[in-house]
């Protein structure tokens, strides 16, 4: 009997040690689990933004048509905004100067991916919205490319760097994701 009850205490001992050394290594899986998940916050949140950019991409030489929000016939600057954030639940601007006062104002240097361009006409002189383009792609340096329906060369959605003519153009920022 007494060899039974210290063999018992034996592996209850034993069992302890294991246990208590596999808690060490679940506190380490944790901690590394952990620390995967956090540095994927960023692409978790930017999630929408991706999706967005996806549902944008997939409308790239769609021809332009003013005064159109419609895919088979084409798109203005703002329709094709308009268009592409009713897709992910934004609705009520369908303008570039509606879309100038929705949303959050923020510094060009602050704008992500899926952030609102909102421009001047073809006139820079005259300082009132009358172009926008959606944010494609910004990178280390803070250069930016975004997306748009253009009436110029390209005569529809393409992809064009903020720089030079929409430079001079470029009025604010606005994020409608928060």
């Amino acid at each position: 009997m007494k060899k039974i009850l210290v063999t018992i205490l034996l592996l209850s001992a034993f069992a302890f040690n294991s246990k208590a050394q596999d808690n060490v290594s679940l506190t380490m899986q944790y901690q590394r689990m952990m620390e995967k998940v956090i540095s994927r916050i960023p692409e978790v949140a930017n999630n929408t933004s991706n999706k967005i950019m996806d549902f944008a991409k997939s409308l790239l030489g769609t021809r332009y048509r003013y005064a159109s929000s419609n895919p088979e016939i084409g798109f203005d600057c703002s329709g094709f905004v308009s268009y592409v954030y009713k897709q992910f639940g934004f609705n009520g601007a369908r303008s570039s100067a509606d879309f100038a006062k929705k949303g959050k104002a923020i510094k060009l240097a602050d704008a992500k991916v899926g952030d609102i361009l909102v421009f001047t006409g073809s006139n820079a002189r005259v300082r009132r919205p009358g172009h926008v383009g959606i944010v494609y792609s910004k990178d280390e340096e803070g250069n930016i490319k975004f997306i748009h329906s253009s009436s110029g060369k390209a005569k529809g959605v393409t992809i064009t760097d903020l720089e030079g003519y929409y430079k001079n153009r470029f009025l604010k920022a606005v994020t409608v994701m928060e």
